[in-house]
């Protein structure tokens, strides 16, 4: 008896997803709960579960299609994972196949006179590597082929063994070198790009800088990381600073942590901070909820748990809803500046770059300090340019002197 597989629900307001991957093949044994396809979303990846235990049957949907919530994408079948011998003979394969060298790969042998019965995943494996199962030794139960078995039976084959192929012309690719590969975008990824197209379609962006001496955010990080870490069971970044510095700002100026909604501008007195974090298929951007209550142990923490599980595809999109104001780190990748797209509806975010020692005068001398150039991008339409500027004052300052952090100065 088979069990259909559907997509499950993928949280509020997201309908349909594309199949991104089969992650098991017709005929491979299944344990309940185990992934057997991943879907994405506009937010993320999610894998699919198999209801029961027993075989994967047929699929239903090819990779690249769109599938709605609830839709049967594939069949678990009821056993064990061992295909059965048949009763009866079965008609011999005498379809030939050509392999990836343009040769005539072996036809799969009737299951009356050859080997035991092959499984679709063993029969694809044959064909995709033109290996003639009659010559295979079985290791699987009953002396049964495994795919293990053709892929180390095609691996063993000598290459003198393929008779030589007739002299051709060389192809052009051949002669030049020059290859093209068109790979499909991800959800994920054609999501990304309308929302930042229509980001600059929508808002009036302008970008102000600034630059920060480090100099004192980095003498209190060495000098206290280790203790930090004893105590909070996490590392001290900078990211825990300029989050804490930035809710600060965004007190002092509120139309920096607003939005816009029709003809009305919503302010917010809470500072739900999205952070843009590394994952498996790009970067995503979780959001800090409450992050203005949060202390800096409190931030770096939250921080370290989106980036592990970002990497790991098991953040929830829930997580990524939502959010009044955006950080991004590009000097992680080296980036030295940068003007950042907002995020709608958010009217700003800000960037931080990379750290490097530059030349600087201070009290008339010249010294060397590291720096970083700091950088927001924000919508004229709600921000003026004056609050803009006050806005990356007030985080340069509380930056280069972390006492006010603590003071609320």
């Amino acid at each position: 008896m088979a069990t259909e597989v559907k997509v499950p629900v993928l949280g509020e307001s997201i309908t349909e997803a594309t199949l991104g991957e089969w992650l098991k093949q017709p005929g491979d044994k299944v344990a309940v709960d185990e992934p057997i396809a991943s879907l994405e979303t506009d937010k993320v990846s999610v894998e699919v579960p198999s209801p029961v235990a027993g075989v994967m049957g047929a699929h239903a949907v090819q990779v690249g299609e769109t599938v709605l919530v609830g839709a049967m994408i594939a069949t678990i079948d009821a056993g064990d994972g061992a295909p059965a011998v048949a009763d009866a003979p079965q008609p011999a394969v005498t379809e030939e196949i050509k392999d990836s060298a343009g040769q005539q790969a072996p036809a799969a042998p009737a299951s009356g006179d050859g080997p035991a019965a092959l499984s679709p995943s063993v029969r694809r494996a044959v064909l995709e590597h033109g290996v003639d199962p009659g010559t295979v030794k079985g290791t699987g139960k009953d002396g049964r082929i495994t795919k293990e078995d053709v892929t180390a039976a095609a691996s063993a084959k000598p290459a003198a063994a393929a008779p030589a192929a007739p002299v051709a012309a060389p192809s052009v690719a051949a002669s030049t070198g020059r290859k093209e590969e068109r790979v499909r975008m991800t959800r994920l990824r054609q999501t990304i790009a309308k929302r930042l197209k229509e980001a600059q379609n929508t808002a009036a962006m302008l970008t102000t800088f600034n630059d920060v001496d480090m100099t004192a955010v980095i003498e209190a990080r060495a000098k206290y990381k280790d203790l930090f870490e004893k105590k909070h069971g996490v590392r001290l970044g900078f990211m825990g600073f300029f989050a804490k510095a930035a809710c600060m700002a965004l007190k002092d100026i509120p139309s920096v942590n607003a939005s816009i909604e029709g003809d009305e501008i919503v302010y917010h007195d809470y500072a739900d901070i999205s952070v843009a974090v590394s994952g498996a298929g790009g970067l995503v951007v979780p959001v800090i909820r409450d992050a203005d209550q949060m202390s800096v142990a409190q931030i770096e923490r939250t921080i370290g748990d989106f980036g592990k599980r970002a990497k790991d595809g098991t953040l929830r999109m829930e997580e990524m809803k939502g959010g009044t104001f955006t950080i991004s780190n590009g000097g992680v990748f080296g980036s030295l500046m940068s003007t950042p797209i907002i995020n709608p509806p958010q009217s700003a975010v800000l960037g931080l770059h990379r750290i490097e020692d530059r030349a600087v005068v201070m009290n008339g001398q010249i010294v060397i300090r590291p720096m970083m150039y700091l950088a927001l991008s924000y919508d004229h339409r709600l921000i003026d340019g004056r609050e803009a500027v006050t806005f990356l004052v007030a985080l340069k300052n509380a930056i280069e002197d972390p006492t006010r952090i603590l003071i609320d100065l």
